[in-house]
């Protein structure tokens, strides 16, 4: 059995942004508790906005907009709590915590204080695929592993707001005409593109595209075929693809290497 640890080729620490659509929020908490339960120190965050963790999501919360006072808050409870979430507010009425600014992750890794950052730099409103703005996403410049989101869910259907955030953008971007259906080539267009799913992207953080919600054999198969095309594809710039399903195990099914063999 893979290991998300595996499987997003970490090594002995870093911080792990997190793109796209379609589990950005179940994978997060995924790996951080995968991560602490072996004894690391991991904080999870957002550059944009989140739901406030359940407690057996994350059971240590902190708000405050001082990184200052995050940093010393976390020095306190570190040792009971080596999963902790951070946000710089709650945002009144909605059960949404507001993010980090990106600066403020690079802070808070340069405190030495975790092993693991993970953060989720992307928003999506629920949908399986997202196109970014031109304001997005918000990754920290520290970020060693970007892992970019499509949800398998979206695959085949309709090229409408409710399977796709932004969707004549993400015609625009995947090449297909904005009344048609999702195709799997299209997905696999959209990922490679250089404004489409890892733009954005530092220049030294790895690239690995998670193809989510392979729950259904239908969807497993979606994910396969649209691996094999970017595996056919050798300047897409992605170091691995890998196809899983963040809220069940095991969250690993598949990973292929990029001009390799599948493993």
């Amino acid at each position: 059995m893979t290991s998300l640890r595996q499987a997003l080729m970490l090594g002995e620490g870093g911080v792990i942004s997190l793109v796209g659509a379609g589990g950005k929020t179940s994978l997060m908490f995924k790996l951080a508790h995968e991560l602490s339960k072996i004894g690391d120190s991991v904080l999870t965050t957002t550059t944009t906005k989140i739901f406030e963790p359940e407690p057996d999501q994350s059971s240590c919360v902190i708000v405050s907009d001082s990184v200052t006072r995050l940093i010393d808050r976390a020095e306190d409870l570190i040792d009971q709590h080596p999963h902790i979430t951070m946000a710089s507010a709650r945002l009144a009425g909605t059960g949404k915590l507001i993010g980090i600014p990106p600066g403020a992750v690079d802070t808070l890794w340069d405190s030495n204080l975790f092993r693991w950052i993970v953060v989720e730099a992307d928003g999506a409103a629920g949908r399986p695929l997202k196109a970014p703005a031109g304001h997005e996403p918000v990754i920290p410049d520290c970020t060693s592993c970007l892992v970019g989101l499509a949800g398998l869910n979206g695959v085949g259907r309709p090229l409408s707001d409710q399977w796709v955030f932004r969707p004549e953008r993400f015609a625009k971007l995947a090449g297909i005409p904005p009344n048609f259906d999702v195709s799997e080539s299209a997905v696999a267009d959209f990922i490679t593109h250089k404004k489409g799913l890892f733009k954005n992207a530092p220049a030294r953080a790895a690239r690995i595209a998670f193809l989510n919600q392979a729950d259904t054999p239908e969807n497993i198969g979606a994910g396969q075929r649209i691996a094999r095309l970017l595996s056919k594809n050798l300047s897409t710039g992605l170091d691995r693809v890998v196809i899983g399903r963040t809220q069940a195990d095991p969250p690993v099914l598949e990973i292929y290497e990029l001009g390799s063999k599948n493993l």
